[in-house]
């Protein structure tokens, strides 16, 4: 005859079904804990990456859009204006046979900001009075400010085309070179006030 189960017998059954549910909610605790956890990293990751992405994907497109400026910019020719300096003729350096140049020459140079347009001036009281004089155009002012600087820049002018040869001058890098260099002596005289944008030559016969 079987005996009945003591009381001491269950009690430590109980005691280990007590302690697997207690490891079961810790264990379930540190799987929440350590999901959580590598959520906030994939979360953090994720935005820093993102970040990354937007500020790099931004300065692309300040970057495109500060090159087409400056590309526009260099494509757009600037405008200046237009000095006529005259005909000039001239002696080359050509020893045998002595060739001599005739060439007509411009420059143009730099056109200053237009001044704010003033208002014309109303006529004095009375009758038969007469207005202010209109005032001038930027280009009839550098105009007349460049009669006093023609001098200079014709001497400078015959003093690089002199100095070429024929063979030099028949050329168009030639003829382009001492454009250059006449565009840099007549800056010289200018000493920064004006700027040569650029020179032409019209009629340009050697005999």
């Amino acid at each position: 005859m079987a005996k009945p189960q003591r009381k001491e017998d269950v009690k430590p059954d109980k005691e280990k079904q007590q302690q697997q549910e207690g490891g079961g909610s810790s264990s379930l605790i540190i799987n929440i804990v350590t999901t959580a956890i590598i959520c906030v990293i994939f979360i953090g990751v994720n935005y820093f990456l993102q970040s990354n992405l937007l500020t790099n994907h931004l300065k692309a497109v300040t970057a495109e859009q500060t090159e087409d400026d400056s590309e526009e910019n260099l494509d757009k020719p600037q405008k200046g204006i237009v000095v006529e300096l005259g005909d000039f003729t001239m002696n080359l350096s050509d020893i045998e046979p002595r060739r001599y140049l005739k060439a007509e020459v411009a420059i143009e140079v730099t056109n200053p900001e237009p001044l704010p347009e003033e208002e014309p001036q109303k006529a004095s009281g009375g009758h038969g009075g007469h207005g202010a004089s209109a005032p001038k155009s930027p280009q009839d002012a550098i105009i007349e400010e460049m009669e006093q600087y023609k001098p200079a820049i014709r001497d400078a002018v015959i003093t690089v085309l002199s100095s070429k040869t024929s063979d030099e001058l028949s050329t168009t890098a030639g003829k382009e070179l001492a454009k250059q260099q006449i565009a840099e002596s007549v800056n010289g005289i200018f000493d920064g006030e004006r700027e040569v944008i650029r020179v032409s030559f019209g009629q340009f016969i050697m005999q």
